[in-house]
Parts: structure tokens; C-alpha cells; sequence
């Protein structure tokens, strides 16, 4: 098993804050979707910066 880097960590906690905003927007009354896109888009790269650590 291998242990969390430091820089993994940071980019799992902004992984989480992303998920969070996602959340948040789509549970708006009108959710700006482009957003909901471009914040979908960051978290998928860094999903794939995390699994290529």
C-alpha cells in the first residue's frame, strides 16, 4: 500500500473542494451550467493527475 504525498493530499482536498462547488451549484434555483461544466472539466483533471501519482 502506498502513503499519500503531500502533493496528492493537496490535490485530493481540491478534488473534494470542486465536488463541493459542483454541489452547491447544481442545488441553486437556476444553476449556471457552463460553470457546473468548467468545474466538472478542473475535478476530471485532477482525478487523472491523482491516479497517475
Amino acid at each position: 500500500m502506498q502513503s499519500t504525498t503531500p502533493h496528492q493530499a493537496a490535490l485530493e482536498t481540491k478534488h473534494a473542494m470542486l465536488d463541493r462547488r459542483i454541489d452547491q451549484e447544481l442545488h441553486r434555483p437556476q444553476p449556471d451550467v457552463i460553470l457546473v461544466h468548467d468545474l466538472k472539466k478542473q475535478k476530471l483533471r485532477l482525478k487523472e493527475e491523482i491516479s497517475g501519482l
